[in-house]
């Protein structure tokens, strides 16, 4: 990185409406062309980066019904104008009961022309590789090219991005460049940008908006107060509604279904504090947090908007919520990426940012073989085993429409065209007289160790009453209800 990159202007105190202060950069320079041509190479870099990891887990049976058939459901049912349900969550099981995300109705439209999961994995490269422009250009703006090429690389290649491209599709990609563009305004102090910027994360899913409020709670103390005050209150109201009202309406159980449970009477408030910091996964999720921006990230007051996220993996009882894996850090990469960017912005000494800069790659670099992005590297990425040419003849011989109960990853290769239960739910997620036409299950999906239903499927001669075996290959075995047709 080129020291001479490294002076920046000093901060100006700014005033907005309401009394507050932020801080601003004086008229910081406009992004050269040749630097705007950059921003989007790397950012459609990482677009083909991440279809292709995402695309080639789908064509190599890794993808789930849990998570990948049960969007598709959803988009599925949008497309087709009707409520986002998903028969692998249960019969005409309603997912706003799950989780609040309308905002899955705007793929509705893109999948009508083209129904395939695909179609969802393509969407979510293109939303997450479009976070990296907002945040290389301030970069640049902040601190010159080698900076800005620094955070964007360093950003499109974190971990926590990797996670979720690489783990099916999620609603969550749609905050990823929202959190992006609304942080990266309330670091040049646009204030009005990063309020409406946040606003839509309330459509994205239930807890997000204690982000939009967090954001809220930021703008109200550097810029205009009342600008502040009203995002953090529509924050707030907008979770409490979503949790209290509209997802107990049309959950099953007339509840809220992820609420943390309940401690036991004797622990005191703060065993209960403690209790959120515990086991030590939990100190290496912050770590790994920080990390990849040089521990940069540290000295932004814009860090804070993670907390909201933070609280509620932290007190959950679920552990899949306290460490790195799956896509729940997601949406931490943006805020931790934008406060390094605002700590370099507001006069953090440039002999400090070269340091900081190396630390972060070496953390990236390391990360990149322990999370998916080197899958890409790998012969099994692109090599097409035995097993799942077998796996895709059998799936040929389902009809299209047809209902069918399989197990976990294959499951994710039916939703699109088929209406699809998982084996292990079968027979309670459909009634006693309407039982899937067929059921396909893989013995090597270990995704579901307890599931009774695949117990039966295991042995050599598979057997589940009402059903014959039409065949059984690799391990992999497809029945038919009795009674049908023999299949082509």
């Amino acid at each position: 990185m080129n020291t001479s990159n490294l002076a920046v202007d000093t901060p100006q105190r700014i005033t907005g409406a309401g009394g507050g202060e932020g801080t601003a950069r004086q008229a910081p320079e406009a992004v050269p062309k040749g630097f705007s041509g950059a921003i989007l190479l790397v950012s459609g870099g990482f677009f083909l980066v991440y279809l292709l990891l995402s695309a080639r887990r789908h064509a190599t049976n890794l993808s789930t019904g849990y998570d990948l058939g049960i969007f598709t459901q959803i988009v599925r049912s949008y497309s087709e104008l009707s409520a986002p349900h998903s028969a692998l969550k249960g019969p005409d099981y309603n997912t706003l009961g799950d989780h609040f995300h309308p905002v899955l109705a705007l793929l509705g439209p893109v999948y009508r022309v083209f129904p395939s999961s695909y179609t969802l994995l393509v969407c979510q490269a293109a939303l997450v590789a479009f976070s990296v422009v907002p945040l290389m250009k301030w970069a640049h703006e902040v601190r010159g090219r080698g900076f800005g090429y620094w955070v964007g690389v360093s950003y499109g290649a974190s971990w926590g991005l990797a996670k979720l491209v690489g783990f099916d599709f999620h609603e969550v990609a749609f905050a990823v460049p929202l959190l992006s563009l609304s942080l990266c305004a309330a670091g040049r102090g646009k204030w009005r940008s990063a309020a409406l910027w946040a606003l839509p994360l309330v459509l994205v899913k239930e807890d997000l908006g204690l982000t939009v409020a967090a954001i809220g709670a930021y703008v109200a103390w550097r810029g205009p107060r009342v600008t502040g005050i009203a995002v953090a209150v529509f924050g707030v109201a907008a979770t409490a509604l979503e949790m209290l009202v509209v997802l107990p309406y049309f959950n099953p159980l007339g509840q809220f279904a992820y609420w943390p449970p309940e401690a036991a009477e004797e622990a005191g408030l703060l065993m209960q504090a403690a209790g959120a910091l515990w086991p030590p996964v939990k100190w290496l999720t912050l770590l790994m947090i920080v990390a990849p921006t040089g521990f940069l990230a540290l000295r932004s007051p814009l860090l804070l908007v993670a907390l909201p996220t933070l609280a509620w993996r932290f007190t959950s009882s679920n552990p899949y919520y306290w460490g790195t894996d799956f896509h729940y850090s997601a949406v931490l990469m943006p805020i931790a990426f934008a406060a390094a960017v605002h700590a370099v912005s507001t006069g953090f000494k440039a002999r400090r940012i070269m340091p900081a800069c190396v630390v972060g790659a070496v953390v990236t670099g390391v990360t990149l073989f322990t999370h998916p992005l080197h899958e890409l590297a790998l012969p099994r990425t692109w090599n097409e085993s035995a097993r799942v040419r077998t796996a895709d003849e059998l799936l040929d011989r389902i009809p299209d429409g047809a209902t069918v109960a399989a197990s976990n990853r294959l499951a994710a290769q039916l939703a699109d065209r088929a209406v699809v239960s998982e084996v292990c739910l079968f027979p309670r997620s459909f009634p006693p007289a309407e039982p899937p036409e067929w059921m396909i299950y893989d013995t090597t999906d270990n995704t579901d160790p307890d599931c009774a239903t695949g117990s039966l499927l295991e042995s050599d001669t598979p057997e589940v009453p009402g059903y014959r075996t039409v065949e059984t290959r690799d391990g992999i075995s497809l029945l038919r209800r009795a009674g049908e047709p023999t299949a082509p």
